[in-house]
């Protein structure tokens, strides 16, 4: 008798494509499950492969501009993903990197979470969180500060509903085991490397593709070219889209949000790939380097096991890693990349970017629950 598998993602809007959204749609190509989430309004939507597909959503799915960002009712997440009756299932799994992992279980029913990071306004960004935003001040500032307590808290407790984590990069493994003191295994997260045009030749500009929010430090790679007067490229919108201009020079070109073909040429044909932020895994790190595009990248997080510097791997690099999200060190870092450019091989650059795609994912992913399934069934046995 097979198993009737549940997946719970976070939210389903047409803003959210990143790389959890990824994960899901390569979960649904391997599993036959039912897909649930705190919101959806992408099976409305025509242009998405979730078009006319039956999703469970909770009560926050009626709630006002919910469709804008349900991260506002950010309070009342935990509440809404334990309202999600899935007694049913034998097999849960969830794509989590905020509340997904908190469905309610019972003894009989194995969960597995696929763990993008540990919910980072709850954890790491708290205190960007709080600096960044007007309830961070004042009487709101405290009532903001419990709130958060109190989500760490449930935060803790709902990992322990997980029977089996999976964490996106050994860098998130490290997080999940400092917050939650649970082990993970880490199976990278799929990257579609074969939609990414491959060129050999470059044109003389760097590029970014990044959100505009403050810890992507897309200011920092914009002062930073501001000195070095190279050609650089900004594709990405965000709240901190007029601070970025105010601060450009007419060196840099900022070309906002741009369609999948106009992100795919730049990504192809520039220079460089120039990244500031310390991601957990860092898909477009990735996408980059499928186009044969070497990256500069800060080296920390996902990046030191996705880019190979070209510094201590000759042969084999694959960009190049700066040590401090600092003007300087990026300053520094571009100039290494001009020294290093004729080392650099294009089509190993492709090569390297292979291992992370969709394909190696799908076969990882399904051999981990198909193990924990049979681990699952013998504990069973055992106590029947």
């Amino acid at each position: 008798m097979s198993s009737k598998y549940a997946l719970v993602h976070e939210w389903l809007t047409p803003k959210a494509t990143g790389g959890s959204e990824l994960v899901v749609r390569e979960i649904l190509n391997s599993f036959d499950a039912d897909l649930y989430a705190l919101i959806d309004f992408e099976s409305r939507n025509p242009d998405s492969y979730l078009y006319q597909r039956h999703v469970g959503a909770t009560f926050l799915q009626h709630f006002p501009g919910s469709e804008k960002g349900v991260q506002k009712y950010l309070p009342l997440m935990p509440l809404a993903i334990e309202q999600l009756d899935l007694r049913s299932y034998d097999v849960i799994l969830s794509s989590s990197h905020a509340v997904a992992k908190g469905i309610l279980t019972t003894p009989k029913q194995l969960h597995i979470c696929y763990c993008h990071s540990p919910m980072r306004y709850a954890w790491d960004l708290t205190f960007d969180y709080l600096n960044a935003s007007n309830v961070g001040k004042g009487a709101a500032g405290w009532i903001s500060r419990y709130i958060l307590h109190r989500l760490r808290q449930w935060d803790v407790l709902s990992a322990n509903r997980v029977d089996y984590f999976i964490a996106n990069s050994h860098h998130t493994r490290a997080r999940i085991w400092r917050c939650y003191r649970r082990e993970a295994e880490v199976i990278y997260p799929p990257v579609n490397v074969d939609d990414f045009p491959f060129l050999a030749q470059k044109e003389d500009f760097y590029v970014i593709v990044s959100r505009l929010v403050s810890y992507k430090q897309v200011s920092l790679i914009v002062k930073a070219f501001n000195e070095l007067q190279k050609p650089l490229v900004i594709i990405g919108t965000g709240p901190e889209m007029n601070k970025i201009r105010q601060i450009s020079k007419p060196n840099i070109n900022i070309l906002g949000w741009q369609p999948d073909d106009v992100v795919k040429k730049y990504m192809s044909t520039a220079k460089a790939f120039v990244y500031a932020a310390c991601e957990d895994f860092g898909i477009a790190l990735v996408e980059a380097q499928a186009c044969g595009t070497p990256v500069i990248a800060f080296g920390a997080g996902g990046a030191l096991e996705t880019v190979r510097d070209i510094r201590s791997s000759p042969r084999t690099g694959t960009g190049v890693l700066f040590k401090t999200q600092t003007i300087a060190a990026i300053i520094e870092a571009v100039r290494e990349f001009e020294t290093c450019i004729g080392k650099f091989d294009s089509e190993y650059t492709k090569e390297h970017a292979a291992q992370f795609g969709a394909q190696v994912f799908a076969r990882r992913y399904v051999e981990f629950v198909n193990g924990c399934e049979e681990k699952s069934n013998e504990t069973w046995s055992m106590k029947s």
